[in-house]
């Protein structure tokens, strides 16, 4: 009686937390369904059986030695299904996050060869640290400051940086990593010319045969883990290793231990550009992913208690003896395809990688390195997309520009990967301020069709004595003064004018720099017998002018509801003297 009472009391308590602490709670009760249940342990495990290879093979690309990709699958994928927003997001070790944690740590490593693993433990917790940060203060949006074209940009060029590492696990050769990655691209292309290691290739060239021959005939079959699977039969039977072949060698047995690794403020002040880019690119390759699973099967997805989530799986991945990890693309999309219904698939999928780790690693001693290259290799191919540049391009074609530096600048300066991402972001803003620094002034008259459209563009005809003009932008600092001059040249175009309506439909906000504009700007016109209307304000716009006693100064009646309302009243306050049925913007 007592052992039910004490279960009664703490599922009370579950229930009575609020739903962002334990998102768990929404789906956890679907589990009770058989259906459901056997849906997310099949999903589970095929998932691990892409999870367990991959994450070997992307240690391996962190610079890490591939049990360390087994110890970032095991819990944090578990911790991201259990406190993040998406049931079908998986979690764990992702290219493009493996690659920038290698280019953070090679500078450090240089200098303390020991220490990498310790570096490594610590990004992930610096990763996770401000990921939760930015969940917990429901500051999600900062992610939208990496724009849709750097990213496609700092992808493309990070899959090619990617591929390209991986030649030397092709050719069987390595050299002294230059000061570029070009470099060390080009130096391992001449020593592929002449020492090239035949049966390592041919293991290569095997493993990617299968992958692509599976992947089109039967595409039901786990590709990446029969590749595995066979590759290392090959080379055990062949005796790969003693011939010169690398292979994964030993893998320690056993569930990673609880080890946080020392702090060393030098470390972690190198550490922190590195960190914050980490955070948000990983992050917005998961949100991504999370957003279009949610719009496929209509749950709903909260991008800042999925920030929590990626954070917690982060530090938990530090605090286990892993590295950074994410949502990936190709493993979420194996899991929602395989029928995975809640985050209890990710949760099957740790265990399966726990299970792993604690009994089967003896089987993987003999795994190719050139399998896990081509693995990494056939898992990038897809990041490199063309069309969303030229898509750019049509849409904007400064958004395509930016898209291009980046990905030049990226390629460029590999392996200080953040540089090019910052630039393109600073690209974006700058841009972004140009354009709020000039938007679109346009002087209306009646068109044929009775709407009012731009006079320059449809050559109309307008009135000596009101001017109807359309700010399209928030009225601000920096733009305040472009709308002043574009309003008093329009004012020295007319030496009759008499009213001047602003259809302020499009603006969004108003700062003092703005309101103190207009205020300049009615007392100027005012004392040359021309008066401002304004229509169509929103109500931010009308709080800021209410607040300030402009409306009082320029008269209630000078806000007008619509453009309509503002000419009638306009042509009623010019009297008899202004022949209304001739002016040019009367509805015919």
């Amino acid at each position: 009686m007592l052992r039910g009472e004490v279960v009664a009391w703490f599922l009370e308590l579950l229930m009575g937390i609020p739903g962002r602490f334990v998102p768990f709670l929404s789906w956890i009760g679907d589990l009770r369904n058989k259906d459901t249940l056997r849906a997310d342990i099949l999903a589970g495990v095929t998932v691990a059986l892409v999870l367990v290879p991959q994450s070997m093979a992307y240690a391996q690309l962190a610079g890490l030695p591939p049990y360390v990709g087994l110890y970032a699958s095991f819990l944090p994928p578990i911790v991201a299904a259990i406190f993040g927003s998406s049931p079908q997001l998986a979690t764990g070790p992702v290219a493009v996050v493996s690659l920038m944690t290698a280019a953070a740590l090679e500078p450090l490593a240089s200098s303390n060869p020991e220490g990498f693993m310790a570096y490594a433990m610590i990004l992930a917790i610096m990763v996770g640290l401000f990921q939760m940060s930015l969940g917990l203060l429901r500051l999600g949006v900062v992610v939208d400051l990496l724009s849709h074209p750097v990213v496609v940009g700092f992808t493309n060029a990070g899959a090619l940086i990617i591929a390209t590492s991986q030649l030397g696990k092709l050719f069987g050769v390595s050299v002294e990593k230059a000061e570029h990655h070009y470099e060390t691209v080009y130096n391992t292309l001449l020593a592929a010319i002449d020492h090239t290691h035949a049966p390592t290739l041919a293991m290569g060239v095997m493993a990617i045969a299968i992958m692509v021959g599976l992947k089109r005939l039967f595409p039901a079959v786990p590709n990446v883990l029969a590749a595995v699977v066979i590759t290392t039969l090959t080379s055990w039977l062949l005796n790969f290793e003693a011939n010169g072949g690398s292979v994964v060698g030993i893998i320690p047995e056993g569930l990673p231990s609880l080890v946080f690794p020392e702090i060393n403020i030098e470390v972690i002040a190198q550490l922190l550009t590195t960190a914050v880019v980490i955070s948000l690119i990983g992050f917005m390759e998961a949100i991504a992913i999370a957003k279009a699973m949610a719009a496929q099967t209509r749950q709903r997805l909260d991008t800042n208690q999925e920030l929590v989530g990626q954070g917690l799986s982060n530090i938990v991945s530090g605090a286990f003896a892993g590295y950074p990890v994410s949502g990936s693309f190709s493993r979420s999309a194996v899991n929602i395809n395989a029928g995975a219904k809640t985050g209890f698939s990710s949760v099957v999928t740790g265990l399966v990688v726990g299970v792993t780790l604690l009994f089967l690693t003896p089987l993987l001693y003999h795994l190719p390195t050139a399998t896990l290259g081509a693995v990494i290799i056939l898992a990038v191919i897809n990041l490199i997309k063309v069309a969303p540049i030229i898509h750019a391009w049509k849409a904007q074609p400064h958004d395509a520009i930016i898209s291009i530096i980046t990905f030049g600048l990226t390629l460029y300066l590999a392996p200080h990967l953040e540089m090019g991402i910052v630039t393109g972001v600073i690209l974006s803003l700058v841009v972004f301020v140009i354009r709020s620094m000039r938007p679109r002034v346009a002087v209306l008259s009646r068109y044929k069709d009775g709407s009012m459209r731009d006079v320059a563009v449809h050559n109309l005809p307008t009135s000596e004595n009101i001017s109807l003009v359309r700010f399209d932008g928030s009225l601000y600092f920096a733009n305040a003064g472009y709308f002043e001059n574009k309003i008093l040249e329009e004012v020295a175009s007319k030496p009759d004018l008499k009213y001047i309506v602003i259809n302020a439909s499009g603006i969004n906000q108003l700062d003092a720099t703005g309101e103190e504009v207009l205020h300049h700007l009615a007392e100027r016109l005012s004392s040359n017998g021309i008066q401002m209307v304004f229509a169509g304000m929103k109500r931010q716009f009308m709080n800021v002018i209410r607040r300030t006693g402009l409306v009082s100064y320029m008269k209630e009646e000078h806000f007008v509801s619509g453009v309509e309302p503002a000419l009638a009243y306009v042509w009623e306050q010019l009297g008899d003297d202004y022949d209304t049925k001739k002016c040019p913007l009367r509805r015919q």
